[in-house]
């Protein structure tokens, strides 16, 4: 006699119980990847020459042996409105025995739900005994695969309840629990294992507050340690993990192509390797379109590391829950592409978004900005318009790591929107004062010039190597004043009072090209192209280098005055900034001259045609650089007298 049948005759019906939950849920896993097939074989038919889903990895997951079912969607066709299977009768064998199986441990509970849904498993079993033919009409297909609720029952339905269900049962069964994990017929190993991932997610699951989810059951099954967690009340929404020796097999499946994406991220930075990802279709899934379903492996030298990376893992399972909400509400905030960068950043630093959701969401950086003065922001503008891009992903990936702090904390929702109003305000004044991109790039221009003078001092025209690495230095230099350009453009496309700005950076660039252009050809120069710089010649090339270098530092001055000037504004501090801009005149007029004065030597002292072509490229480079300064300091001296005049006028009112 077996031994469940004589646990069975000796009454004792509950002792079984854990061997039938583990049955019934490997039968879910069959009729899910069975109804998987039939929707699969009804869409291969409809698309006629459509080559048929490769569903090889859901059936290994499965745990299947009938290579038949496998094959059922190649094999199906249609004709006249029915659906050919050949293997229908079979399949229908097929459901009506995983069916019960899944029944089967809810028999006998007593609880009325359970008895209602033992009828049902009746009820399908006898309209699955009526297939004996091999084709489906579309009501026959819609009762079995169909998942919408609101209407008729459908067997789909009915083996989503049945899980739910037995997981209930599982909990309620479990003879032990890990830390939270409820578990049942475990080895000595397993409870280290599922202890390793227990510390990972309590880690962070007080970041979902009183949100429900989370909930976790562990078992063995077989050579399989099996670990499931409850992350959503969507049928897709589905996290299973298996541990078999020192690897780690995880299957999730998402109906958010996004929030997949953003899960799949999170696992590869601690060493997921991801495969099989895809679109699947289920009817009466996600609406009946495609949801996403991969598989990610860790594969560890040893338990230690085996552990840890159960603890990275289970650490990071919170931060799905509410996340798609999360992120429609900071699109409202910024770009899209913006919000999902700041969702990441914020997993990283283990605050999440719960605790910004409780607190207001987006409505408490709205309030924020309103508080703020108009000149700051407007009805309409969104944070990345005003601050721009990384200033604003920023600002929000501070605010929701100080939302999660606070509400941890137990703060109210009115103190953290004060602290909130605290944080942008601080983040506003580091650009509220319109003058402080135009420093950060002048400080680049500064660099450029000081890099070329000291360049010239030191003999590299005739070093390739030294003056290479000054070109590759350049270079980064210039591409990071660019970047200074094009943040002061997002900036003053949301808002106006930026544009008088974005004109004085975007001349004062051309300086930076200027510098950079003749560091790069110093760099030819380099390669044997510097005969004849000697003596008056070179004297002349390094006196233009300094000329450019102190029109540089004047630029830097005048813009450091500039940014404190108001009408009242000290006279010395005003004519500061006068001299300042007129000495950057000055030296633009004395490279005028210093650059002919070069030229004529050149033309004198040099032969070889690239050495003088590139010698004269050399010195008007650097000139070029003086004009656009001079072209700089002209537009500075408008705007402020024009601020100069705005700022009294305000007092006078």
């Amino acid at each position: 006699m077996e031994k469940a049948e004589v646990v069975a005759a000796l009454g004792q019906q509950k002792l079984l119980l854990p061997a039938q939950i583990k049955a019934a849920l490997a039968a879910n896993d069959r009729l899910k990847f069975a109804l998987t097939a039939l929707q699969a074989a009804a869409a291969h038919a409809d698309g006629g020459t459509e080559a048929p889903p490769d569903l090889r990895r859901d059936y290994a997951a499965a745990h299947l042996d009938a290579p038949w079912l496998l094959a059922l969607p190649e094999t199906a066709w249609r004709e006249g409105g029915l659906l050919h299977l050949t293997d229908l009768p079979r399949l229908a064998e097929r459901l009506r025995e995983d069916i019960r199986l899944m029944a089967r441990p809810l028999k006998d509970s007593g609880d009325a739900e359970h008895q209602a849904q033992t009828a049902r498993v009746e009820h399908w079993c006898d309209w699955l005994g009526g297939f004996d033919a091999g084709t489906l009409d579309a009501p026959q297909l819609a009762a079995l695969t169909g998942g919408r609720r609101g209407g008729e029952d459908t067997f789909h339905i009915l083996v989503m309840d049945l899980h739910k269900s037995l997981n209930r049962l599982a909990a309620a069964l479990s003879d032990e629990t890990i830390d939270g994990a409820h578990a049942w017929q475990l080895e000595t190993d397993d409870r280290l294992r599922v202890a390793a991932f227990m510390r990972g997610l309590n880690s962070t699951k007080g970041l979902k507050f009183d949100h429900p989810g989370l909930d976790t059951a562990a078992t063995r099954d077989g050579s399989r340690l099996l670990i499931q967690n409850d992350i959503g009340t969507n049928d897709v929404h589905v996290l299973v993990i298996q541990v078999e020796g020192l690897a780690i097999t995880l299957i999730y499946s998402d109906l958010h192509e996004l929030r997949f994406n953003f899960f799949r991220d999170l696992l590869s930075e601690i060493g997921a390797q991801w495969s099989g990802v895809g679109a699947q279709r289920s009817a009466g899934l996600n609406a009946g379109t495609d949801y996403i379903v991969g598989t990610a492996r860790f594969d560890s030298a040893d338990t230690v590391a085996l552990d840890a990376a159960l603890e990275a893992l289970g650490s990071r399972i919170v931060f799905l829950i509410d996340w798609n909400r999360a992120r429609k509400r900071l699109n409202r905030l910024v770009a899209k592409p913006l919000s999902l960068s700041v969702l990441a950043e914020a997993a990283r630093r283990r605050a999440g978004h719960m605790g910004w959701l409780l607190a207001g969401a987006e409505q408490v950086i709205f309030d924020a900005m309103e508080a703020l003065s108009p000149g700051h922001f407007r009805i309409g503008d969104r944070l990345d318009t005003v601050l721009g891009s990384q200033d604003a992903a920023d600002f929000l990936i501070e605010a929701l790591d100080l939302s999660a702090q606070a509400m941890l904390a137990g703060q109210t929702p009115a103190l953290i929107a004060d602290q909130i109003r605290l944080l942008l305000s601080r983040h506003v004044a580091r650009h509220r004062d319109e003058f402080a991109l135009l420093g950060e790039h002048a400080a680049f221009c500064h660099a450029l010039a000081e890099g070329l003078r000291d360049a010239l001092a030191h003999g590299h025209e005739s070093d390739l190597a030294a003056a290479r690495r000054l070109a590759e230095r350049a270079k980064v230099w210039e591409r990071k004043a660019d970047h200074l350009v094009m943040r002061l453009r997002e900036q003053a496309a949301g808002n106006p009072r930026w544009l008088p700005f974005l004109r004085l950076i975007e001349e004062a660039d051309d300086a930076a090209d200027a510098l950079e252009e003749a560091a790069f050809i110093l760099s030819l120069i380099a390669e044997d192209h510097h005969q004849g710089w000697t003596g008056e010649l070179r004297a002349a090339i390094q006196r233009l280098a300094d000329r450019v270098l102190e029109a540089t530092q004047d630029h830097v001055k005048a813009i450091a005055v500039a940014r404190m000037l108001d009408e009242a504004s000290l006279a010395e501090d005003q004519d500061e900034f006068l001299a300042a801009c007129w000495r950057v005149v000055n030296a633009e007029k004395a490279c005028d001259a210093l650059t002919r004065e070069a030229r004529r030597l050149f033309a004198r002292r040099v032969t070889d045609a690239a050495a003088l072509t590139l010698g004269n490229d050399f010195a008007a480079a650097l000139e070029t650089s003086t004009d656009a300064l001079l072209r700089t300091g002209y537009a500075m001296r408008d705007l402020v007298f024009t601020r100069v005049g705005a700022d009294g006028e305000k007092r006078r009112a």
